[in-house]
């Protein structure tokens, strides 16, 4: 994987070539008068504060989903939801983050997507906040809708911010905000049953805990909101690449002088990208969005599938957790095989027979091996890291990642929005969740089929 043109990595200088005021400090910290350490030590500190805000972020980005789905029957029950309704309630994530997902790009081009991500996460803290005082259906959406526009915007910058400040670790950094996410979409669907109960058994409280969480992920990114002179790495800016060169000594100019010529040539490259144009990016597009759809589906509708089936509501939690923190160690390693692979197809399609497996096994016998199933969901629910990971290994500069992000969650995004939806429907009309399960099975195959085609060595930037 080629290293993004513009990379928050300092240029290595010969011992005694620099003296202290030749050196930029990074965003978030000043250097220290005469202390020719003080630079390096703040860019560690920036590193570590990224860091730190990709675990908190990725920690918040589906407990307001799956917190939900743990009490859908009570909420649905309380504000007088028909099962149509519910469903509009499940697709109202996906559409939220096809709507505000595409605006990211933008606004981080403007205000930097430090602080774009920052924004997100208070917008998720202020959702979470108001929802439990929602007084009806409408409210209740609203409050959801603000609290995913939060998730939408920072869902399509993560990628963005790892192949920024992590161009040469993708695939770990990748894995690293992969496995938190995993872990708070676990903990939320088995804690908040339990929770809800012992806190009262007011579905209200069980939900508005978790605004907590939210507001710790906004801390870290403060700092970081000074970041907005760098916009975004290869959108043709050339803020940062042109303020080091003038500053860094003669010993640096010759490497720098070449990286930054290379940098414009690539960001001349990809000013013109038509993203539309790529079979690679439709083909993952299409990629995201059913492995969405099923995930979706899956967050907002099992419970209640082993609730029906016979299973405690606590129980229908904790295998909700179990599908879901299947993802915390895969999460990690799945990404980093895939960097090591040129064709991903081989494990799209594993992951997708694992998918087929599980609801086979859920159309049969959802309650005799309720626990398999819940495995075999979650090992397949990890197409989402091995999705965001094709993103970064997909383009070839920072631009070309911003435009293929956007555009492919966009995508996948809308095309998930009617699964939940029709389930629902399904549900509701025939009484039954056979319908639902052979349609959730069902399309695991064109996942696995267009997952193949994306997951080819080839950049956006060859085909457009």
């Amino acid at each position: 994987m080629p290293d993004e043109p513009e990379t928050l990595e300092p240029t290595a200088r010969p011992a005694g070539t620099l003296a202290p005021a030749a050196i930029v400090a990074p965003p978030g910290a000043a250097p220290i008068a005469g202390d020719s350490s003080a630079p390096g030590r703040a860019h560690r500190w920036t590193l570590g504060l990224v860091t730190l805000g990709l675990v908190l972020a990725a920690l918040n980005l589906r407990p307001a989903i799956t917190s939900l789905g743990a009490l859908l029957e009570e909420v649905s029950a309380d504000l007088h939801m028909s099962g149509t309704v519910a469903g509009v309630l499940t697709s109202v994530p996906p559409l939220c983050f096809a709507i505000f997902g595409i605006t990211a790009p933008r606004l981080a081009r403007r205000f930097g997507p430090a602080a774009v991500v920052c924004a997100g996460m208070a917008a998720i803290f202020a959702g979470l906040v108001l929802r439990p005082f929602a007084g009806g259906t409408a409210g209740f959406l609203a409050a959801s809708a603000l609290a995913l526009m939060g998730i939408a915007v920072s869902n399509v910058l993560m990628p963005v911010i790892v192949k920024r400040y992590f161009p040469d670790r993708i695939g770990s950094m990748t894995g690293l905000y992969s496995m938190a996410l995993a872990l708070g979409t676990s903990v939320a669907a088995a804690a908040t049953v339990p929770m809800t109960q012992a806190l009262g058994g007011d579905w209200r409280i069980g939900l508005g805990v978790w605004a907590a969480v939210a507001a710790l992920a906004v801390l870290p990114w403060i700092p970081l909101v000074r970041d907005r002179d760098r916009g975004i790495a290869g959108t043709g800016t050339g803020t940062g690449n042109e303020a080091g060169a003038k500053v860094r000594t003669r010993a640096e100019a010759k490497t720098t002088r070449a990286d930054v010529e290379a940098t414009a040539t690539a960001d001349k490259a990809a000013a013109p990208l038509r993203i539309t144009r790529s079979r690679t990016a439709w083909a993952l597009g299409c990629f995201f969005g059913l492995q969405a759809t099923g995930a979706y589906i899956t967050m907002g509708w099992m419970p209640q599938i082993f609730r029906d089936a016979g299973v405690p509501a606590s129980t229908a939690g904790v295998l909700l957790a179990v599908t879901m923190v299947m993802g915390v160690p895969l999460a990690f390693v799945i990404p980093r095989l895939a960097t090591r692979m040129k064709n991903q197809g081989p494990i799209v399609v594993a992951l997708g027979l694992c998918g087929l497996s599980g609801y086979t096994g859920l159309f049969l016998a959802p309650a005799a091996g309720a626990w398999v199933w819940a495995l075999l969901l979650g090992i397949s629910n990890c197409s989402f890291p091995l999705a965001l990971t094709m993103i970064g290994m997909r383009s070839r500069t920072g631009a070309g990642v911003v435009r293929l992000s956007a555009f492919a969650q966009s995508v996948g995004y809308l095309i998930s929005i009617p699964g939940p939806l029709l389930v629902g429907v399904l549900y509701q009309h025939s009484g039954g969740w056979g319908l639902p399960i052979a349609l959730m099975g069902g399309l695991m195959v064109p996942q696995m089929i267009v997952g193949t085609l994306a997951g080819r060595d080839r950049t956006v930037e060859d085909e457009c």
